[in-house]
């Protein structure tokens, strides 16, 4: 079992949850402004849609594994799964885990560190979006101007070396668009695919954050959920989609200038990836062992 190395008194755990709650918001109030309005944002809501975590759940703090709460307030966590009760305090419980929650942190902690391990790709250039157009009959953003005629889109795709290594992206190509890939990802080969160069990888990292909950602490998550929505904003600027009225000026990987700049901001995501993946590693690490 993992001990308690940390205790925080409501002095300290009070303050670092109400830090978190107003980082939170900062990104989740415009979100839910505008659905309240019945609008939605093209690029923003990926974070609350595709990813299975609501704003609430991401504005709920948790101090995380080997951290004991005590004081006024503590009790209210009781409620919540994952945690128990200590002759010091409450805190995240790795011994609350099903077997099922289980065998995932060993597979999660097993991909990781092969994605940690393998070298980093850096010539994709965001084709993904390109390929989910390709010859296709319907446009996920259809309320959104293409900046390039489906013709044209289609002829970049033809002249790149399409090259994604990520199932959760490969599988939305256009079925015309999956042969000209040179990988066929397969979800049960994640572990062996992933790589650190990948957007959706360093994105996912919030995915698996979230998931670790409530034994990953709420300021990993917040840290990679920033991270993730910058990188989205980059994934759909250099998507054949226009969103300048957005305020998202477009990466034109068509032209060897865009890919450039794609290739460069692509790598310092994946530098800024090692320390968040890292953090992940290091708390699987701890949690398996212990069970």
């Amino acid at each position: 079992m993992i001990a308690s190395e940390h205790l925080l008194h409501p002095d300290v755990w009070l303050p670092k949850a109400l830090a978190h709650e107003k980082r939170v918001d900062a990104w989740a109030d415009p979100h839910r402004a505008l659905h309240r309005r019945g609008e939605s944002h093209p690029v923003y809501d990926f974070l609350f849609t595709y990813y299975s975590f609501t704003p609430g759940q991401l504005r709920r703090w948790h101090p995380g594994c080997g951290v004991t709460i005590t004081g006024p307030g503590s009790e209210r966590f009781l409620e919540w799964t994952g945690y128990a009760k200590t002759p010091d305090g409450v805190t995240a419980s790795p011994q609350a885990l099903k077997p099922a929650r289980r065998e995932f942190f060993r597979w999660l902690l097993g991909m990781l560190e092969a994605t940690e391990g393998r070298p980093a790709l850096f010539a994709c250039y965001g084709l993904h979006e390109w390929a989910m157009l390709y010859r296709a009959d319907e446009v996920r953003h259809s309320r959104w101007p293409l900046r390039l005629p489906p013709a044209q889109i289609a002829a970049i795709v033809e002249s790149q070396s399409l090259c994604c290594t990520h199932f959760d992206a490969f599988r939305f190509f256009a079925p015309e668009a999956r042969p000209l890939n040179r990988i066929q990802p397969e979800r049960a080969r994640t572990p062996e695919l992933e790589q650190r160069g990948c957007l959706h990888a360093n994105m996912d990292l919030y995915k698996w954050a979230y998931k670790l909950t409530p034994l990953c602490p709420s300021s990993l998550i917040a840290d990679c959920f920033e991270l993730a929505r910058e990188i989205r904003e980059v994934d759909m600027r250099a998507s054949p989609y226009d969103f300048t009225a957005l305020g998202f000026a477009p990466i034109r990987i068509e032209e060897a200038a865009g890919r450039a700049l794609y290739e460069r901001l692509q790598r310092d995501f994946s530098l800024r990836s090692v320390p968040l993946r890292g953090r992940l590693i290091g708390l699987l690490r701890e949690v398996v062992h212990s069970l």
